[in-house]
This record gives structure tokens, C-alpha cells and sequence, in this order.
């Protein structure tokens, strides 16, 4: 099932990578790159749900795609991290805090998974909620203005990416205590 509408889906947002990163190459004014980025990293970050519901619903879940899909949401996160310290919409650190941990726990996972313990690290509520910060921080930074003309983004989006990496090191610190009897139990 590696050409099904799902898995399509999700490698637009692998796609999407260079495309949100050249607009900003583009010779137009700052504001309508922002917004054309802002406009593109939500469609391709809605693709993440709607390929999910896609691939379920036309019975088309596979493997590949239970692997591709996380992947591409991460490539989209942290091109998009890094494009925002580029600018100076986001702080290195908090970069590094999201980059290391999406690496971090994706290497964990794999190495549960060779182990056969990797329902001890399955996805949990608190990176639901990371994932969902993280978001709506992205887009706000991306975009860097007034919305509706009150709604400070650069503001809103700099409170957002912060709470996003406290809750990524409290997700980081979760997995790792679910691993952790895991690892002992194996290294013995």
C-alpha cells in the first residue's frame, strides 16, 4: 500500500518542506510570505488528520504509512522550527528542545520496538497535547502579525512554542519513565 490516497497525503507534507521554506525566498513582501507559509503549513499540517481518517476509512492502513507518518509531520515541525530561528521568530533553544526530543523519542520508540516493548512508549495524551501546541504556535510565528487586527501572532506564538517545549521535555520525561523498567529489565 505504498500509493494509496493516504500514504499521498502524507508525502505532500514531505513535499511541503522546500515549498514553505522557498516562499520565504520569494520576492514579494514580508507580509504575503508569511501568509502564504502560514496558509501552507495548515494545509499540509491538516493532511496529518485528514490521511489518518482517510486511511481508516477506506481500510487503507499499512505499515508503511504507520512509519511514513510520523515522519513526515516531524520533517514538517522542525523545517518549519528552523525556518522560524532563521527569522528570528523563535529562540535556538526552544528549537533544540523540540529537534532533540523528536529525536530522542523516535530513536527510544525504535529500539522498544527491536525490543518488543514499544507499547510501553505508544503515543500518549501529553503528545497529543505537545503536537497540538506546537501547531498552532508554528502557523502564528509563521504568519508574525495582527489577525482580525487584534490578535498579536508573534506574541501569541512566542508564549505558544515556549509552552510547546515545556510540554515536549514533560512528554520527553513521560516516555522515558514508561522505558525505563523496560531498559533495566533487558540490560541485566
Amino acid at each position: 500500500m505504498f500509493w494509496t490516497l493516504p500514504t499521498i497525503m502524507t508525502w505532500t507534507r514531505i513535499v511541503a518542506i522546500p515549498l514553505i521554506v522557498g516562499v520565504f525566498y520569494l520576492p514579494m513582501a514580508e507580509p504575503m510570505r508569511n501568509l502564504i507559509a502560514t496558509v501552507m503549513f495548515i494545509v499540509f499540517a491538516a493532511t496529518d488528520w485528514l490521511d489518518g481518517f482517510l486511511a481508516r476509512r477506506l481500510n487503507q492502513t499499512s505499515a508503511f504509512g504507520a512509519f511514513l507518518d510520523p515522519v513526515a509531520d516531524k520533517f514538517l515541525v522542525c523545517a518549519s522550527l528552523l525556518v522560524l530561528v532563521h527569522l528570528n521568530r523563535a529562540d535556538v533553544f526552544v528549537a533544540l528542545i523540540i529537534i532533540g526530543r523528536e529525536i530522542a523519542i523516535s530513536a527510544l520508540r525504535e529500539w522498544m520496538a527491536q525490543i518488543g516493548a514499544s507499547k510501553s512508549v505508544a503515543v500518549h495524551m501529553i503528545g497529543k497535547v505537545k503536537t497540538t501546541v506546537q501547531m498552532i504556535a508554528i502557523p502564528f510565528l509563521l504568519y508574525d502579525g495582527r489577525l482580525f487586527g487584534v490578535i498579536d501572532t508573534g506574541v501569541w506564538g512566542q508564549w505558544l512554542i515556549w509552552i510547546s517545549a515545556v510540554l515536549t521535555i514533560w512528554s520527553m520525561v513521560y516516555y522515558l519513565q514508561k522505558a525505563i523498567p523496560e531498559i533495566r529489565a533487558r540490560t541485566k
